[in-house]
């Protein structure tokens, strides 16, 4: 028996009854444009501040973080700019006719190139990691080995990408269509990453790319230690520049110590000086004493004073040792 469906009207805009039709979740009410935002305006301001506060704005825009920033930031604003366009003429979107589809898809795919861009945010981490600075610094002093190993490859890839395409030329299950095909298979066997997508199935075939497999390995081999001997010379220099600035903070609050404790040994002094001269200036010291109660009372205030001394040099020695 057929079950009766509910009536709809609106005719065939399929619409029940008189709801109003679903529209679009917006893309600026979504949790993470927000907090995209907010670390957008946040990046913003700093490199405001920045740029403000730089003695020199010329070598602030040959900075290459700060030109990194600046792509960082910029995709946000054409993606935010394309968004309200976008809003804007949603409403009285007509028929649109096949150059206009073209171009929009032209549009969406350059906005998709742009807000790639973004990902090089990650970069603004090298500022607050040792990690990512020695790493850049290698690299940037791995430039010629780098360009060996892209020269060597690319060699590589143009031989054994012909070798292969003619090598299996004659065979009618071959993967290899033609030789800018073969590239892909020879970049994949030369770094010994061998996916199995395109592989020879002829003899021929098999022992170029066992040679290839070979030359790839010993291509990437021979830059590589090149490139971890200027990596862990940057890294022992961050490490002895580190150990060498707590040294000098060690250095600098031992002379700290030692100059208070020079300043307790003057101050020592002067005032046993201080005592003895006062003891010699006084009324009762020159008039009350006969001539050999004055020798003696010095006698003993010089002992006293030797004394003295002589507890503020093991003092002196005992700094000294610890």
């Amino acid at each position: 028996m057929p079950v009766p469906l509910p009536p709809q009207s609106g005719g065939l805009n399929g619409t029940v009854g008189d709801s109003p039709p679903m529209q679009p979740p917006s893309s600026l009410a979504d949790p993470f444009f927000i907090i995209e935002t907010t670390c957008v305006i946040w990046f913003t301001f700093e490199l405001l501040v920045r740029f403000f506060a730089c003695p020199s704005k010329p070598e602030f825009s040959r900075n290459i973080m700060n030109i990194i920033d600046i792509v960082a930031i910029i995709p946000y604003f054409i993606t935010l700019g394309t968004e309200l366009a976008h809003e804007q003429q949603q409403p009285g979107t007509g028929s649109s006719n096949g150059g206009g589809g073209q171009q929009q898809a032209m549009s969406l795919a350059i906005l998709r190139v742009i807000r790639l861009v973004r990902v090089f945010r990650i970069f603004k981490l090298s500022r607050h990691s040792k990690g990512l600075q020695i790493l850049g610094q290698t690299l940037k002093a791995s430039m010629r080995e780098l360009g060996l190993l892209i020269f060597f490859l690319f060699i590589g890839v143009i031989l054994f990408s012909s070798a292969v395409y003619f090598a299996e030329a004659d065979d009618p299950e071959s993967h290899f269509s033609s030789i800018p095909d073969a590239f892909w298979w020879a970049v994949v066997t030369m770094t010994t990453v061998g996916y199995g997508d395109m592989r020879p199935v002829t003899v021929g075939g098999k022992i170029v790319g066992s040679l290839c497999a070979i030359a790839g390995v010993l291509t990437i081999a021979l830059p590589v230690p090149v490139i971890v001997s200027n990596f862990n010379y940057f890294y022992h220099r961050e490490t002895d520049h580190e150990e060498q600035a707590i040294l000098k903070d060690e250095h600098s609050s031992a002379q700290g110590s030692t100059a208070g404790g020079d300043a307790k040994r003057r101050s020592s002094r002067n005032s046993l000086n201080k005592s003895v001269v006062h003891l010699e200036n006084s009324e009762g010291f020159n008039n009350g004493t006969s001539s050999l109660e004055k020798t003696n009372i010095k006698a003993k205030s010089t002992v006293d004073l030797r004394k003295s001394l002589y507890a503020l040099c093991l003092d002196t020695n005992r700094e000294t040792d610890l």
